[in-house]
């Protein structure tokens, strides 16, 4: 199983999470490129540190230009405006990674991309012709099930299935919206126990109760959730103890 988290997403003087401490506990990072979070210097840092020095597999997290909403903000794109943007972040973060004779090894869309392309086709569409067009063999890492995911199969793609364990579900297997107080789980140990359900029994129970399917290869945490770091190392040791190989997909 691969255990990723939302790295690299300060910008400037101000600074989310703690990267370094989390690249010690996770097998793939996502790492923001500039538009929803990030600049040259974040992605430069996260990239040394991660690559070359702890053999984590850098992977993109492209979202919408809008750094003032994190990215969560949805903006209704032109088929190419999206395209174009997307393979402008992936090339930005590719230049570090090659610096330490690496590549990215992945995409993941975030935010309010992320959802749209869940359920928008256009958008869906968009960031499957950026990732053909760029490089075949990168990996899209998304929702199962999802708009995207099915687009990406059907363009050749590698699709990677991915739960969150410190986010809520409905029982339709979409995340409970952030605007919802219930959207995040905060309890660390609740957060493990999660984790390892999902690795081991490959489901997940919804906020309502249900027990629904959650086939997946990876498993995220948000580098920006309070305490996300204690709840890194306590997925990290349930995993373990429960028998799970912790590696990185790509």
């Amino acid at each position: 199983m691969d255990l990723n988290a939302d790295l690299g997403e300060g910008f400037g003087s101000w600074r989310l999470g703690d990267d370094h401490a989390l690249l010690d506990l996770i097998s793939s990072a996502n790492v923001a490129c500039g538009f929803h979070a990030g600049d040259a210097a974040t992605m430069h840092q996260v990239c040394a540190a991660a690559a070359a020095e702890r053999g984590v597999a850098v992977g993109a997290q492209v979202g919408y230009r809008d750094l003032a909403g994190f990215g969560r903000r949805h903006i209704a794109y032109d088929f190419a405006e999206l395209r174009d943007e997307t393979i402008y972040q992936l090339g930005a973060l590719d230049a570090f990674c090659r610096l330490y004779r690496t590549r990215v090894r992945y995409l993941k869309p975030h935010g309010a991309l992320y959802h749209a392309a869940a359920r928008d086709e256009a958008q869906a569409a968009a960031l499957v012709a950026a990732i053909s067009g760029y490089d075949h063999e990168l990996p899209v890492l998304c929702q199962p099930g999802s708009v995207l995911a099915q687009l990406a199969t059907g363009a050749g793609l590698r699709v990677v299935a991915e739960g969150f364990a410190d986010r809520n579900y409905l029982p339709n297997g979409t995340l409970v919206p952030r605007s919802s107080p219930d959207a995040l789980v905060t309890d660390p140990e609740q957060v493990a126990v999660r984790a390892v359900r999902m690795a081991v029994e490959q489901t997940l129970v919804a906020v309502d109760g249900t027990v629904i399917a959650c086939p997946v290869e990876s498993i995220c945490l948000h580098g920006d959730t309070p305490g996300a770091v204690r709840c890194a190392e306590l997925v990290r040791a349930a995993l373990i103890d429960a028998g799970v190989t912790l590696t990185p997909f790509a």
